[in-house]
């Protein structure tokens, strides 16, 4: 059974209702389970569960080393273009903001991977704006088999595709594929997703079962949250990978906590997941799903980033830049604005900044950690966990 067809008879409501309910007692018995259930995962997250966070605190982090020992996987994004199709009101890249646009050629984000390479990194996840005109499935073939030849691991996370045109990505070197849904809630899916491909939910919501078809061994999912109630999203994600652990179990999977970050369009959060409640909810999904990978960008500022790290989290990025060129300033003599999937030149103002710093393309959003990734692996190291820069080689698979 696809998740969608699963989806559609989760009694989300009941859910969230039982976890804004739910007692101390309840919240203790579903801490003293083996396994638990989506019913145990609304008490963990629900206020009487923050009242209880220390002991869930001490059980995650006990569970995390148990599963994953002491060690904090490192990884970099690596964006190849800001250009799309779709109109997301939360997103930077987001077709309708007349931002400064670039698609990076193949050779160009080599020059990025090989300056992420120099920096320690050997996890890269690609990531792209939507829009088959710029960003092609042989384009991404290209890229993703270009830099194969010197990176270990990579990842994408690019528009949904069909299962077809996965499998060229899988062949050329690519390994891992995450996808967000952004939101679960449905009502604020078709709000905040105007135009483009991106406005069919259940299309977006199968991607991950056509990855995995395709053959990808690492799947990643997440909600993007500040756009719906966090506990639906939550107890949404939960239920996504429930089922992706039992259909999809020869690839391993990752969930992603990534809050909404200020961005080109300036949308305002419509809900709020404070930091208290984040630690919540990093510890009971590892209490869930004790062998899942959690995933931490930069998108959370360093101390906050620090204060997770033991509790649960085993995948972070460092060093990030989320514009196209963002690692050695490529692609910036070809910036430009895209009308109608038209290039559009700019004109001589818009090539000039005040302090005469050279002109970049658009981020997606900006980022909050901005510490180098060196820095954030002397902190892992001071922690007392060891960073890693590699766990894969597709030599083992060869």
């Amino acid at each position: 059974m696809s998740f969608v067809t699963e989806f559609n008879k989760l009694p989300l409501a009941a859910l969230v209702q039982r976890s804004l309910t739910a007692s101390t007692q309840a919240v203790r018995a579903s801490l003293g389970k083996p396994e638990l259930s989506l019913d145990d995962f609304a008490h963990l997250i629900s206020p009487a569960g923050a009242e209880l966070l220390e002991p869930l605190s001490r059980r995650s982090q006990r569970m995390t080393q148990q599963r994953f020992g002491k060690v904090i996987r490192l990884f970099a994004p690596l964006y190849l273009s800001n250009e799309c199709i779709n109109s997301c009101q939360y997103c930077g890249f987001s077709r309708d903001n007349p931002i400064l646009r670039v698609t990076l050629a193949p050779e160009e984000v080599r020059r990025e991977a090989r300056a992420l390479l120099g920096q320690g990194f050997r996890n890269i996840l690609l990531v792209s704006g939507e829009h088959p005109k710029f960003v092609s499935t042989d384009y991404m073939a290209r890229c993703v088999g270009l830099l194969h030849e010197e990176v270990p691991s990579l990842s994408l996370e690019v528009g949904p595709m069909e299962t077809d045109e996965y499998r060229p990505m899988v062949q050329a070197g690519a390994e891992g594929l995450v996808v967000y849904q952004e939101t679960y809630d449905r009502g604020v899916y078709a709000t905040i997703h105007t135009a483009g491909p991106k406005r069919n939910f259940d299309w977006r919501a199968e991607t991950p079962e056509r990855a995995y078809a395709a053959g990808f061994r690492r799947i990643g999912i997440g909600a993007l949250y500040g756009l719906g109630d966090w506990r639906l999203e939550a107890i949404s994600v939960a239920a996504h990978a429930a089922c992706l652990l039992r259909n999809c179990w020869k690839a391993q999977l990752t969930i992603s906590l990534p809050r909404l970050r200020p961005c080109a369009g300036e949308f305002q959060p419509l809900t709020h997941l404070s930091d208290r409640e984040l630690v919540q909810l990093v510890c009971a999904f590892r209490l869930m799903f004790p062998d899942v990978g959690l995933v931490l960008s930069t998108r959370e500022p360093a101390k906050l980033r620090n204060g997770l790290i033991p509790l649960g989290i085993t995948l972070i990025s460092a060093g990030s830049h989320t514009e196209p060129g963002g690692y050695t300033g490529v692609g910036r003599e070809k910036l430009h604005h895209t009308e109608r999937g038209r290039i559009v030149e700019l004109g001589a103002s818009e090539w000039a900044t005040a302090d005469h710093r050279p002109v970049n393309a658009t981020s997606q959003f900006q980022i909050a950690d901005e510490r180098s990734p060196h820095e954030v692996a002397d902190l892992i190291r001071r922690l007392g966990y060891e960073p890693v820069w590699k766990d894969w080689d597709s030599a083992l698979t060869a």
